[in-house]
């Protein structure tokens, strides 16, 4: 078996493929390493490009596109490896040995289902990288934030952040995780098409007793926001319908329901403040994220049984004590070692 499988999903990102996978293939020289493109029925020349650039790259070719976290499901259900590492195709790599610690570290620690590397920003490289950064966290309203970025403030890389860590949540970024872990906990959920399901993935991990952790002793440079820019609608709609989505399948039952009357409050908020800035787009997408949630949350029921019958007192103990909002907005908190 392949130890460990890099796993490129690609939609219509040719361009970027070009530029980026040259720099995997030279920094994963390593004996048992397989990189793998899943191609999610792409309407660009990526599959032509990477037969006739990358002949030594297999191609998983999906027949539409399923979004992230189902296309790489059924991606992954094709390919056979210890580890799978989740790869966006905008990741540049520039350390040769950054797949060394990942494997050591899980080679070490049985008990770590999934990890990530240092996540830098490739257009600023000295700064973290707004998704992932140096490792995930979610506030006690399902709110996540980083190491080295909290909301929207993002933090210089100064080494900070360079310890081993366990978190809440890896980056899908550049998601490492056991394959057989990956498959007990039934792997990314497709509903969400894109957005959170990472995070979902991980919390669904610790809720079966497992451990997240960052290991900053790689490091890798994300473009981000290849596919929907930040401020896009359709990516608001996303992220706050798979966080409430989220919330209703993880939290356990005697937070679930004051948790989610205090996330009403805070998401009308949201679409107030995108309403005072004449965002009418984005203020449409908040409130069309709550309708769509309560129209297909009894699809969750059963799900939320499920994770409910296994979750111990241990992995109650998701998310931190705090609410981000109030440490950012009311007391000034614009690091991740002031908020913690």
């Amino acid at each position: 078996m392949t130890k460990i499988a890099i796993v490129i999903l690609n939609w219509n990102g040719a361009d970027m493929m070009r530029r980026y996978l040259p720099t995997v293939l030279r920094c994963s020289k390593c004996e048992g390493v397989e990189v793998v493109v899943a191609d999610n029925a792409s309407t660009d020349d990526s599959v032509g490009m990477l037969e006739r650039e990358f002949p030594e790259i297999r191609v998983v070719k999906l027949d539409q596109n399923f979004g992230y976290a189902e296309g790489y499901n059924r991606a992954l259900r094709q390919i056979e490896a210890e580890y799978y590492l989740l790869l966006n195709s905008d990741v540049e790599l520039r350390q040769e040995d950054w797949l060394q610690p990942l494997i050591q570290y899980m080679d070490s620690h049985a008990e770590v289902a999934a990890c990530q590397p240092k996540i830098l920003a490739l257009r600023q490289p000295d700064h973290f990288e707004y998704s992932g950064a140096a490792g995930g966290y979610l506030d006690s309203y399902g709110f996540p934030f980083c190491r080295g970025r909290v909301l929207s403030s993002v933090e210089t890389d100064e080494g900070q952040y360079d310890t081993v860590q366990l978190v809440h949540w890896a980056t899908g970024c550049a998601l490492m995780v056991r394959s057989a872990d990956y498959w007990a906990a039934g792997g990314l959920d497709g509903r969400f098409f894109a957005h959170m399901e990472e995070i979902d993935l991980c919390w669904r991990l610790r809720t079966m007793g497992r451990k997240v952790a960052c290991v900053p002793q790689s490091t890798v440079y994300h473009l981000g926001a290849a596919t929907l820019k930040q401020g896009n609608p359709r990516k608001t709609f996303l992220n706050f319908r798979n966080n409430l989505l989220m919330l209703y399948k993880n939290l356990p039952q005697g937070e679930l329901k004051r948790v989610m009357r205090w996330r009403t409050v805070l998401d009308v908020l949201a679409a107030l403040h995108y309403l005072a800035l004449l965002d009418w787009k984005n203020c449409k997408a908040v409130f069309r994220a709550h309708r769509e949630y309560r129209r297909i949350r009894p699809d969750f029921v059963a799900d939320r049984d499920h994770i409910q019958q296994g979750q111990t007192i241990e992995a109650a103990q998701q998310h931190a004590p705090f609410c981000i909002l109030w440490k950012y907005y009311v007391k000034g908190c614009r690091t991740f070692s002031d908020m913690m």
